[in-house]
């Protein structure tokens, strides 16, 4: 009863902040109520913190197999968001610069159900973090890691409440296609004698960066000339993503401008990333696995 009613007192908290929730999505798994979400980010935070305890003077474990089967899922349910995205939009009649919430009838519904499984793969993509804990890879868990993570699941709950459809459907489209792109590389480069093939590494880094830099631009041209879309999502938006440019310059700064060590010059540089539409600076362990001088 004490937790119903503390149920209660949240999602009517969140209600008066941001107003009534969009009805198409009512009943939809994990959406009702904001504690599932609250407490799936807080047992991640809570495994990050005993996890890195629990292996401080244990092995790092190999996983491998683990990585394959991991690497390969979210690969095919990237490549299942961006086709179905572009199919929907495509029925739907999407305008590019700006698309309002409600004016595509089924279609709008149909990204909806997409974007679903694009806030519950966030939940998934907890695992990435795992796996660095589990190896042993903790210089891979930087603040810039933890907060996109846990962040991302929380701003694509609200994002599926209020907005589940409309201009939300153009990040996730573009980030779809470069999961597919950056999970398939990762899942191969698991295997040692497929190492040799993967010739698209430096080009990953490209693609991220256009991503990032196209997900500004169509998030501002909504806001330059408007359509319906909530003018406060988009300002939000902008907002959260300015945040991850300033850490991104931080990392960017500290990598390349300060005077190369010794060891510096003797290791391969650390690649630079934009995961999700943001940089992520662990692109050089992938899973743990990358640069790895032996495999375990």
């Amino acid at each position: 009863e004490h937790l119903k009613a503390f149920d209660g007192e949240v999602n009517a908290f969140v209600d008066y902040m941001f107003g009534p929730r969009d009805t198409r999505v009512r009943g939809w798994f994990l959406l009702d109520s904001y504690l599932p979400t609250f407490f799936l980010t807080g047992a991640y935070l809570l495994c990050i913190w005993l996890g890195n305890k629990f292996m401080k003077d244990k092995p790092p474990f190999s996983l491998r197999p683990h990585l394959i089967v991991y690497n390969l899922g979210i690969t095919l349910l990237s490549l299942y968001m961006l086709i179905e995205l572009i199919l929907a939009t495509w029925e739907g009649g999407y305008n590019l610069q700006c698309q309002n919430l409600h004016s595509a009838g089924e279609a709008d519904i149909r990204v909806a159900k997409v974007l679903w499984w694009y806030y519950f793969s966030k939940v998934i993509e907890f695992m990435d973090t795992i796996f660095f804990v589990l190896r042993k890879k903790s210089s891979q868990i930087t603040f810039l890691h933890v907060y996109h993570h846990a962040s991302m699941f929380n701003i694509w709950w609200c994002v599926l409440n209020w907005i589940p459809c409309g201009q939300s459907f153009f990040g996730p489209t573009l980030n779809s296609f470069i999961h597919v792109l950056m999970y398939s590389y990762y899942g191969l480069s698991v295997i040692p004698s497929m190492r040799k093939y993967l010739w698209w590494k430096k080009y990953l880094t490209q693609a991220q960066l256009v991503q990032f830099l196209l997900t500004i631009v169509h998030t501002l041209s909504a806001a330059v000339k408007p359509c319906g879309f909530p003018f406060g999502c988009l300002m939000f938006q902008s907002s959260y993503m300015a945040t991850l440019v300033i850490l991104f310059i931080n990392f960017y700064i500290k990598t390349y401008r300060k005077a190369p060590s010794r060891m510096a010059i003797k290791e391969p540089p650390v690649t630079t990333e934009i995961k999700n539409g943001f940089h992520k600076d662990y692109f050089a362990a992938a899973n743990g696995f990358l640069n790895d001088k032996k495999a375990q």
